[in-house]
């Protein structure tokens, strides 16, 4: 059998996000999980009398917090190269201007364990969650709040100086669009121009905190990690493929457009395939993710191609399924690997691969019934148990590819 082997020095590894394992944080997303009207709004919805109330609350998580260790040898065992985490700001500065060297602490023995197990850490500075000051403040509706975060990040890198990546935002389109678009997630307001001032405060943010990163840690490799989809043109029409441009243009290429000169990598989150027909959601969900999301592994390497043109390594910082029972990660895993080996193969830069996620975790809105990991959770116990994918995954790992 022919083997797809990838490049030497190639990244194995899973991320996860502060509030969706650490536990007990306290920013602006856990005081709106048990606000009056998000309960309200989940009661009127029929959602708590399906999944429970305690579903929706993030409180305890996996208690990465305190088990980090146990985790990152779990991943060590299983066979990877790295891990991608993020830092809790709310955590770090709980009052505009105060650091807490504890939190701080913290955080260097985690990225000291991450080393510990023989792994690269991968550092998210913003991973959608922040302290409730800021939120108090406007948040990121506010372009001069954008100081704020870059402070942040650069007493980060300067405190954390065994980290070599580091991911500035993670998916900033998506948290504009769900946060002030659809009103979906906190603050949940519903207008296309205030989603639209968060996009570009998002990028005048990143490029700040590049500029103060840089002065800090010249050698530092700094990206963010971008949500991008695979539009397909199912009908050849005029107006279906002026709709891919289109769309190609506003969500996958213009947010990284703007960071020109400002990105030593990209960082691809992938997970959406849209075929564009009449409309633009004209899948066919020959296969689905528990929560609906079409499989269609062949899409990342559609998305890889067009992210050449940029020039710069690309490391695929998220991609995975909710799979709760574990029937098709497997698949998953080497089918969409089958496709990036495909682009490697055509000239693409690519240097990582990230699984998401290294365990269960509370997935935002939707809370804790979708399960991403490849490590299971009982949240009863917090006891962790490897899936099986988690061992096929392991092979890939450690053979830095897999027979055909």
């Amino acid at each position: 059998m022919a083997k797809l082997e990838f490049p030497k020095g190639f990244f194995w590894g899973a991320a996860t996000a502060s509030h969706q394992v650490e536990g007990d944080t306290q920013n602006q997303w856990s005081k709106w999980e048990v606000s009056r009207g998000r309960l309200a709004q989940l009661e009127h919805d029929g959602l708590i009398a399906k999944y429970g109330k305690e579903n929706f609350i993030s409180g305890a998580a996996a208690d990465h917090y305190h088990r980090y260790e146990e985790d990152f040898r779990l991943a060590k065992e299983y066979g990877h190269l790295a891990t991608r985490i993020s830092i809790e700001w709310s955590r770090v500065e709980p009052q505009a201007g105060y650091f807490d060297p504890v939190a701080i602490e913290h955080y260097r023995e985690v990225i000291a364990s991450i080393r510990k197990n023989g792994m690269e850490p991968f550092v998210t500075i913003w991973h959608w969650t922040f302290p409730i000051w800021f939120r108090d403040m406007g948040g990121f509706a506010i372009r001069k709040n954008t100081e704020y975060f870059a402070r942040f990040a650069e007493k980060m890198v300067r405190d954390l100086t065994d980290v070599k990546f580091w991911i500035t935002l993670n998916e900033p389109e998506i948290y504009a669009k769900n946060s002030y678009s659809r009103g979906v997630w906190p603050p949940q307001e519903n207008s296309w121009l205030a989603a639209l001032k968060v996009y570009y405060n998002l990028i005048h943010a990143h490029r700040l905190s590049y500029k103060k990163i840089k002065d800090v840690s010249p050698s530092a490799q700094i990206g963010i990690a971008k949500n991008n989809a695979y539009f397909k043109v199912c009908k050849n029409q005029l107006q279906n493929v002026i709709t891919k441009n289109f769309l190609d243009w506003s969500w996958n290429f213009h947010f990284l457009n703007k960071l020109s000169g400002t990105q030593d990598f990209i960082g691809l989150n992938h997970y959406f395939h849209n075929r564009i027909g009449r409309q633009t959601h004209q899948n066919e969900n020959f296969k689905t993710s528990d929560m609906g999301w079409e499989l269609y592994p062949e899409a990342i390497y559609h998305v890889l191609k067009d992210l050449k043109k940029y020039k710069l390594p690309i490391y695929i910082t998220e991609n995975g399924l909710a799979n709760a029972e574990d029937k098709q990660r497997a698949w998953f895993i080497k089918e969409t690997l089958r496709n990036a080996h495909r682009a490697i193969s055509e000239g693409v830069d690519v240097r990582g691969y990230f699984h998401w996620s290294l365990t269960d975790n509370f997935e935002w809105d939707k809370g804790f019934w979708p399960r991403f990991g490849l490590i299971a959770i009982d949240y009863r116990t917090q006891k962790r148990t490897p899936r099986p994918s988690a061992i096929v995954y392991k092979d890939i790992c450690q053979n830095n590819g897999f027979e055909q």
